[in-house]
């Protein structure tokens, strides 16, 4: 079998020899973690009725750069982002040289992170000739801003990056006239899946597929079978055998278990996901890890309901500024109690705060001990250490 990269290294065939599928709009999505600002052009803003109609008659195309464009030393400061950039610098290199990547054509690149109302917000559209089009969302990237957007969706209808989402795929069906692929990893995959709920039938009507990969799904209630009746057929939900952040929240299209070379958490990286015959090897099924995981989380947030959950998290965000952190990558580095330092930093929080904090991690340790039973609760740190109310 093979990873992600040797994927890259070994499949020589273009896009008009073997089309695209499953594999490639995995590795679409994590080229979406590279910032092309400055190199990747954008797509012009969507105009309405008569002049929309005009604009696309008198100028149909759109101006678009390569994966060679990117790779060049003096931008790579800031152009690897999310949680594994050393892995996504190495795709790029292997995109570049990559015959079946290498002439892919990119544009529309947008990026917005706004601190103010917790967005953060990037996408690239990849495009093969006149054969398709490829939109893909970026995941979180290392800022406290991403990370509070992502913490935000478990209240939110709609966030930020959410309602961007939607947009930039209206934006790009305007200029775009081939069938249109829309794909993420991660936050990327809720917001792909987000974006082809609510977008225009008539955009709805060109999209050819999509591929939302071990994402986390929407508050419960947000869709319902007929939102997802539009899409029936056009939806692959791939998740690791062990997935976590896939499990979180709420989505009702059945996932397709792969098989990673890691364990845990750590499978969330496509980067570990194995590959056998252009496709992803698949798993017999999920673990009862995975699927507690979702039981135990659905349940907690279900009891809290939107107003407690916002509450708790504005707990964890002051608890991250009580640590001090800024890049939340530090937090998932090797070795790091992550739960345990967001609990030891509570200590320095405001009484309130705390209290909230403490009653939603000792209702969730419950859980967890029911589900999983004493033994596996005990391992975790968070139920170990639960802030003091």
């Amino acid at each position: 079998m093979f990873s992600l990269i040797s994927y890259l290294e070994s499949e020589f065939a273009t896009f008009d020899e073997k089309p695209l599928g499953e594999v490639d709009a995995a590795v679409f999505s994590q080229a979406a973690m590279l910032n092309g600002e400055g190199i990747v052009p954008s797509f012009p803003r969507v105009r309405t009725g008569l002049i929309r109609r005009l604009q696309a008659v008198l100028d149909p195309g759109v101006t678009t750069a390569r994966f060679v464009d990117l790779d060049r030393a003096e931008r790579y400061a800031g152009m690897f982002t999310g949680l594994v950039p050393d892995d996504i610098k190495r795709c790029l290199h292997a995109l570049v040289a990559s015959p079946r990547f290498r002439d892919v054509a990119l544009s529309g690149f947008s990026r917005v992170v706004d601190e103010a109302s917790h967005t953060q917000f990037m996408a690239t559209t990849y495009i093969w000739r006149d054969a398709f089009a490829c939109v893909s969302f970026a995941g979180t990237d290392a800022s406290r801003t991403g990370w509070r957007e992502d913490l935000d969706m478990a209240y939110r209808n709609e966030v930020g990056a959410q309602r961007l989402a939607r947009e930039y795929l209206e934006r790009a069906a305007s200029r775009l006239s081939v069938p249109l692929n829309v794909c993420g990893h991660s936050k990327g995959g809720n917001l792909a899946l987000y974006a082809a709920l609510t977008c225009s039938d008539e955009t709805r009507a060109r999209i050819a597929h999509v591929w939302t990969l071990d994402a986390p799904g929407f508050v419960r209630g947000r869709f319902g079978e007929d939102d997802y009746r539009k899409l029936d057929g056009k939806v692959s939900r791939i998740v690791p055998e062990e997935s976590t952040v896939g499990m979180l929240l709420s989505c009702p299209i059945e996932a397709a278990p792969i098989v990673s070379s890691a364990s845990g958490l750590e499978q969330h990286s496509a980067f570990t996901w194995q590959v056998t015959d252009g496709l992803f090897a698949r798993a017999d099924h999920l673990s009862d890890y995975a699927r507690s995981v979702h039981e135990v989380v659905e349940g907690w947030l279900a009891d809290m309901g939107a107003d407690e959950t916002r509450r708790v998290v504005e707990a964890i965000d002051a608890a991250i500024t009580a640590a001090g952190v800024e890049d939340i990558g530090e937090l998932f580095r090797p070795g790091r109690d992550i739960a345990g330092g967001i609990v030891e930093a509570s200590k320095r929080m405001e009484p309130s705060s705390r209290e909230v904090l403490g009653r939603a991690l000792g209702d969730l340790a419950a859980r967890v001990m029911r589900r999983l039973g004493d033994d596996v609760a005990a391992s975790l740190p968070w139920v170990r250490r639960r802030p003091a109310s």
